[in-house]
């Protein structure tokens, strides 16, 4: 089964392990995650990556260029920022962000229906 590819990047490794750990308990989405931008880069250009999750810890001017080369690449990716908050408040920032696709709604309802 298809799902859809959720990156997540922050500085913190055990904030990245858990929020990855959060996202793969949802069957339709594959969690992938790191600390590091450069591998972030590479996960970007591997993976078909439909959300980008930025957590804490990331430096203005790393947030701004990986906005830009993740827009560069691939306009459709939806790039929000992970405020924290517990497993509710990470699958309500990506529920929204994933409602507002046309393209991912018409890949859930394949689901739902």
């Amino acid at each position: 089964m298809e799902t859809i590819n959720i990156l997540y990047i922050g500085k913190h490794p055990e904030i990245m392990e858990t929020v990855v750990r959060l996202i793969n308990k949802n069957e339709l989405w594959t969690g992938l995650g790191t600390t590091d931008e450069n591998e972030a880069v590479a996960l970007f250009k591997n993976n078909n990556i439909c959300l980008v999750l930025l957590g804490c810890g990331i430096d203005e001017q790393t947030e701004i260029s990986l906005r830009l080369f993740f827009t560069q690449h691939n306009p459709k990716t939806k790039i929000i920022q992970h405020y924290g908050g517990g497993s509710g408040l990470l699958y309500n920032e990506i529920q929204a962000a994933l409602n507002n696709d046309p393209e991912i709604i018409n890949f859930l309802s394949q689901f739902n229906a």
